[in-house]
């Protein structure tokens, strides 16, 4: 059985940083491209960032390039997404996700459809 934890989330002010945590069981996440997403209250899921399983291939939303930054550590069988210059426009539940099947190592996907497995979500507020 395959389950993805967030944790890290909490409250932050503008400027502050957070660094939220994906631990993955019942898969080996380094075969897989991993993608984080966001949900805003009264706003549809949108994609974040990702990266393909080798690491090499990374994918930012424009909203977020270059304060986001995802990383993995292999050893702990987790994801990270460390968010700098956090704005109150970050504000959302930040969710992580999986393909169904292990993953070229160039291929990301920045869509849902790409992703079949979803953790629960952790959420981040952003006060101004």
């Amino acid at each position: 059985q395959v389950q993805l934890v967030e944790s890290g989330g909490g409250l932050v002010q503008a400027g502050g940083s957070l660094r939220l945590s994906c631990a993955a069981s019942g898969r080996t996440i380094s075969v897989y491209a991993v993608g984080w997403f966001r949900q805003a209250p009264g706003k549809e899921r949108e994609f974040v960032a990702a990266f393909s399983s080798s690491g090499v291939t990374t994918y930012y939303a424009d909203s977020v390039k270059g304060r986001f930054t995802i990383s993995r550590d292999n050893a702990k069988n987790s994801v990270y997404l460390q968010m700098n210059s956090l704005k109150p426009e970050d504000t959302a539940v930040y969710y992580c996700a999986t393909p169904r099947a292990p993953s070229s190592p160039g291929w990301v996907g920045h869509t849902e459809r790409d992703y079949r497995y979803w953790g629960q979500g952790t959420q981040v507020t952003v006060s101004s």
